[in-house]
């Protein structure tokens, strides 16, 4: 009779427990689902970021090649137009100076920059007699005087032909002797980045950082010239030339914002500096673009150099993107 009695209590103690699992299995899925669930809606919320982000990077990229673009369109017309005694409002020429120029699309803009390359130091045609301009800027840069001897003598050892350096400078021996071996190249430079296997070169002299400019904006190696354009130069490049003080480069800058400079008389450009400048296109510019879509803060940029030949054809020798 007791052991009838006792087989309902555990039937029931039973029904319970397996009530309590059922209970636990039915919660563990629900949180299962719950988590696929939510990494389901993570991973679709992340993939559409991701594709609105690469939409607007490629709207972005294609505004800074249409400014490339119309950079070259402007060359073609200030070629043409330039020396024009009377100019109609709407149709001036750019400026060679890296004044910026904007356009909108839409509700998207580009903003463009041209640089002649001959307002910049070419320093492929760097030599002991015009080497004090490159040493200037150098210097005016916040480089000290003995690092600026070192770096502009070893330039002029890693492109020419001997193995004799210059007082500061240095040849095979040295660059021999790093933990990565090579030999000066003994030759002119193919790029800027070159520079930074020369010695006395950094990535900070050549780039800059956050508190100073870097040189690879005011230095070129496309530029025919050895001498300086005074209608392109940024007032950097104009502060390195002997004999051009402060107050003259704000005086060129000034005259620039309304005229093109026609002779080195017209803004007194000292009889020492006037071998060093001069006023004439190089045909050979950079052209620096940048995209910007709707109201954001950043932008896709682009630079190009390019040469203008004739009146309707141009080659790349240079372009990056992003610059």
């Amino acid at each position: 009779m007791k052991q009838t009695l006792d087989n309902p209590k555990r039937n029931k103690r039973t029904a319970k427990a397996e009530k309590g699992i059922a209970l636990l299995m039915v919660l563990w899925v629900l949180t299962i689902l719950m988590v696929l669930v939510l990494s389901f809606s993570f991973m679709t919320r992340t993939d559409t970021y991701a594709t609105l982000s690469f939409m607007e990077g490629t709207e972005r990229k294609l505004l800074a090649e249409a400014g490339i673009e119309r950079g070259i369109l402007e060359l073609f017309y200030r070629n043409a137009n330039k020396d024009q005694a009377i100019t109609l409002e709407g149709g001036e020429v750019w400026r060679i100076d890296g004044r910026s120029y904007k356009d909108q699309i839409g509700g998207d803009e580009y903003s463009v920059r041209i640089v002649d390359e001959s307002g910049k130091i070419n320093i492929n045609t760097l030599s002991d007699t015009n080497s004090d301009v490159l040493r200037n800027l150098l210097k005016n840069l916040g480089v000290p005087e003995e690092e600026a001897n070192t770096i502009v003598d070893s330039i002029l050892d890693w492109k020419d032909a001997d193995d004799l350096h210059h007082l500061s400078g240095a040849e095979d021996e040295y660059y021999m002797s790093l933990p990565t071996p090579y030999k000066a190249k003994n030759a002119d430079f193919d790029t800027l980045e070159e520079l930074l296997l020369v010695k006395g070169i950094t990535a900070e002299i050549l780039y800059g950082n956050n508190e100073k400019k870097g040189i690879i904006d005011l230095l070129t190696i496309y530029s025919k010239k050895s001498q300086i354009n005074v209608n392109a130069a940024p007032r950097e490049v104009l502060m390195a030339i002997p004999g051009i003080t402060p107050e003259i480069a704000d005086s060129i800058i000034s005259f620039r914002e309304h005229d093109e400079i026609k002779t080195a008389g017209d803004v007194g450009i000292p009889t020492e500096s006037s071998r060093y400048v001069t006023v004439g296109d190089s045909y050979i510019y950079a052209i620096d673009s940048t995209g910007i879509k709707g109201n954001s803060k950043t932008g896709f940029d682009v630079r190009a150099t390019v040469i203008i030949e004739g009146t309707n054809n141009y080659k790349y020798l240079y372009y990056k993107s992003p610059a």
